[in-house]
Order: C-alpha cells, then sequence, then structure tokens
C-alpha cells in the first residue's frame, strides 16, 4: 500500500480522461467535467488508486488568459471546443515532463515556472538546446513531423502546464486558418532561434558562449527588481549544458567574470553589472 497522508478513494484505469509521466511513480487524472478542471495526483496501490481530488474552476475568459495567442484566432464555437479538451498538470521541481522517445500527443503551454528543453548526448553529456517562459508553446513539432520526440524536457522549477490533444488542433487547424498561420510563425520563430544558437555554441569560445548564454537567460526571464539579477537561478550544471561546456569550465569562466567585475555571484544568482561588456564579449566569441 503507499504512503498517503490524505483522505482518497479508488478508481477504476477507465474511469475519466488521463495523462501519466512515465518517469514518476505517480499518475496525474485530469477530470473535465462542466468546464470544471479537477486535478487528481493518483498514488498506485495494490487493488487500484488513491487520489484526492483539487477543484480548480476555470471560465472561458480565465483560459483565454492562459493561452491568448492560441485562443484569440477562433470562432465562439472553437473556443467551446477548445475549452473541453483544456486540462492542467503540476510538476515539480527538475520532473520531468516527457521523454526523448516518447510519442507526442499534446500541445503543451507553460502557465507558470520554467522549463528546459535537452538532449542527452555522447557520454551521457546533456544539451540544453532552449528554454521555455511563461504562455510559451511547445512539445507540438514532432507531431506535426510525424516522428516521436526527439528531446525531452524538464522542470526548472515547480511549474504549471496546460495540456491540449494535439488531435484537437489539427482540427482547429484544418477549419481555421489563422490559427494555422499562427503556428507557421512559431515554427518559423523557433528555427530562427536554433539556428542561431547553433552557431553561437559551435563556433565562439568559452567566454563567449556563457556571455551568450547569460544574456540570452536575461532576455528569456528578464531580471529582478534591482535591474541586474537574472529572474532564474540555474545550477552550474545546468548553466554549462545550457553553454555547451563543461561544469569546470563554466565555474571557472564565471568566476573569471566576477573578478572583472562583469557580474555578481550569490550562490545561484547571478547579477550582470557591465552589460555592455559582457555583449561585446558575445559578440567577438
Amino acid at each position: 500500500m503507499a504512503d498517503v497522508s490524505y483522505v482518497g478513494f479508488i478508481f477504476s484505469h477507465n474511469e475519466g480522461k488521463y495523462i501519466t509521466n512515465t518517469h514518476s511513480n505517480s499518475v496525474f487524472f485530469n477530470f473535465i467535467i462542466e468546464k470544471s478542471i479537477y486535478l487528481c495526483y493518483l498514488c498506485a496501490t495494490e487493488h487500484g488508486f488513491i487520489a484526492f481530488m483539487v477543484k480548480k474552476e476555470l471560465t472561458e475568459s480565465e483560459i483565454a488568459e492562459c493561452i491568448p495567442d492560441l485562443w484569440q484566432p477562433l470562432t465562439d464555437a472553437q473556443r467551446d471546443y477548445l475549452a473541453q479538451n483544456f486540462t492542467i498538470q503540476k510538476y515539480k521541481k527538475n520532473e520531468t515532463i516527457y521523454c526523448e522517445g516518447e510519442t507526442p500527443m499534446y500541445l503543451m503551454c507553460l502557465l507558470s515556472g520554467k522549463v528546459k528543453i535537452y538532449k542527452d548526448g555522447v557520454g551521457g553529456r546533456c544539451q540544453i538546446i532552449r528554454v521555455i517562459k511563461d504562455k510559451e508553446y511547445f512539445a507540438y513539432r514532432a507531431y506535426f513531423a510525424e516522428e516521436n520526440f526527439v528531446t525531452a524536457a524538464a522542470a526548472f522549477e515547480s511549474c504549471t502546464i496546460c495540456f491540449i490533444p494535439m488531435k484537437v488542433i489539427v482540427e482547429l487547424i484544418q477549419e481555421n486558418s489563422d490559427l494555422a498561420m499562427f503556428f507557421i510563425k512559431q515554427l518559423s520563430k523557433d528555427l530562427g532561434i536554433s539556428d542561431e544558437r547553433t552557431v553561437n555554441l559551435t563556433q565562439k569560445h568559452i567566454r563567449g558562449r556563457l556571455a551568450e548564454s547569460l544574456l540570452f537567460l536575461r532576455d528569456t526571464y528578464g531580471v529582478e527588481e534591482d535591474d541586474c539579477t537574472l529572474s532564474i537561478y540555474l545550477s552550474r550544471e545546468d548553466l554549462a549544458n545550457l553553454s555547451n561546456m563543461t561544469t569546470s569550465n563554466a565555474i571557472r569562466t564565471l568566476s573569471n567574470f566576477a573578478a572583472e567585475n562583469l557580474i555578481i555571484i550569490d550562490g545561484r544568482k547571478i547579477k550582470l553589472i557591465d552589460m555592455e561588456r559582457l555583449k561585446k564579449i558575445s559578440k567577438i566569441g
């Protein structure tokens, strides 16, 4: 019997619509009942599942705030259809969202938190391909390409993600040319960013790559109220994986930047105090 500290009830496998996380011992069931979303955290037991249910009411206006770019071009009937197929799931820090080789089934949109898209390379080295920010869509390219995921995704920190079945998205695209154009633009932007990142990570030297990554994080997640502290606290390993270098090189280069008064390091907090010099280092590589 799983160790649970809450009052629950039993479900069978065929009740409701569910999404499973294959990299956890837990299963997340997402029920939609009259536009109410029930987030159910389920622990496997010997004879069924014990779950607690947290009811989270979402009106159509709240859904519109969650996915404004997707919502705006839809007709009223299409919005109602989308709302009926809109689910939410929460992830803990470092929890896997999807894995390389899995079959894509859902369009995902990050509602809060931070997510990394990465790929394990030769010798177990990890390369962070890109990072996801609030209201950004991901996990759909592989479905359009009719292939399995070639990357994996995990939470940098606790995050909330909405899921929409890709079959629903395809139906809406076939009915709505404006929505189709939205996805064409999104894929085109992602391809441009990917092309630029490839050049930066392969042609720049270590200092240029790290400076570029720090500026990239600033542009993506912004800074705190002091206008210089990055609004994301990365481990040295994650920063190295983002910059295509070893962890030891990332630590050494950060220390050099601090000694040159380019940045201030406070644990995982990094303050960018000389933006012009960092931009110059990033540009010249």
